[in-house]
């Protein structure tokens, strides 16, 4: 078990998991019931689908894991966990997710097949654009939309304001962990945005999509505000306030030149502002 939740690296649910919880409350929000059963049910969607995603890239990347000194270790290619139990669980996953939209509702059971294709094909986008870490961005911003769609099965302008700060910010902290191995992309010819423009543009890059992350995020936290009637609103700016300090932080300690604290801003910073975000943004949705 210990194996499998490392090859999924499940620690990293927490940057989307919060986001899904926030769409939750907000159909809740919204006038439509949100069960325990509901909950668990779209806890397990994100967890099966992510645990799909992320063992199907360590499938798809096996041969370049093994030749990157620093993937080397992982579970794949030190021949913990073989290529054939990985991908029964990767079909395990799959099947599981699909069976539990079912039991959610009609729109999310359509709209599976979608989110499957979005986060499983972005283990193949390295191959041929350097637009990668956008479409790692599109799989996560399904996060609150499809939590929210999960709730009340329609659309709406505040989830889908937060699947695009979702995409800006994740597109813009993977950007800067692709630093790490901007000369081996090159030698390998895989692409990406530090192997296309190299560490000091492509950070700038990363910086824009993060300003227009937290433009987003202002935006609806305005929205937030004056729609949505919540007796503790302040804390829609203090959660802003925090998440955007944390974007800006990761930008101070990464550098072209010094890429030593990558780990801490891609992990860390970035897991404690999604946490602390959704954690004060849910109780101000809950009160």
């Amino acid at each position: 078990m210990k194996s499998y939740l490392s090859l999924i690296k499940f620690s990293h649910s927490i940057f989307a998991l919060p986001f899904a919880i926030i769409g939750a409350l907000l159909g809740h929000r919204d006038g439509y019931d949100l069960s325990l059963i509901l909950f668990i049910k779209i806890i397990l969607c994100m967890v099966l689908a992510r645990g799909a995603a992320m063992a199907f890239n360590r499938l798809a990347d096996e041969r370049y894991d093994r030749l990157n000194p620093r993937t080397a270790g992982r579970e794949i290619p030190s021949g913990v966990i073989s290529k054939q139990n990985a991908l029964w669980f990767v079909i395990f996953c799959c099947v599981a997710f699909v069976m539990t939209t079912f039991f959610i509702n009609r729109i999310c059971f359509y709209l599976s097949p979608v989110a499957l294709i979005t986060i499983l094909g972005y283990s193949f986008t390295k191959r041929w654009t350097a637009l990668c870490h956008l479409i790692l961005g599109s799989g996560l911003a399904l996060a609150p939309i499809g939590s929210y769609l999960a709730v009340t099965g329609k659309f709406s302008l505040i989830p889908v304001l937060f699947s695009g700060v979702v995409f800006y910010w994740v597109s813009g902290f993977d950007i800067i962990y692709a630093l790490q191995d901007e000369d081996f992309d090159k030698s390998q010819r895989l692409h990406s945005i530090p192997a296309w423009l190299g560490k000091e543009r492509a950070l700038k890059v990363s910086r824009i999509l993060h300003l227009i992350c937290a433009l987003i995020l202002l935006f609806v936290s305005w929205q937030l505000y004056i729609k949505v009637d919540l007796r503790w609103s302040f804390m829609i700016w203090v959660a802003a306030a925090i998440f955007i300090t944390m974007l800006v932080y990761q930008h101070t300690i990464v550098s072209a030149k010094d890429l030593s604290k990558v780990n801490l801003a891609f992990f860390t910073t970035n897991g404690l502002a999604s946490v602390i975000y959704g954690a004060l943004l849910g109780l101000a949705l809950l009160i």
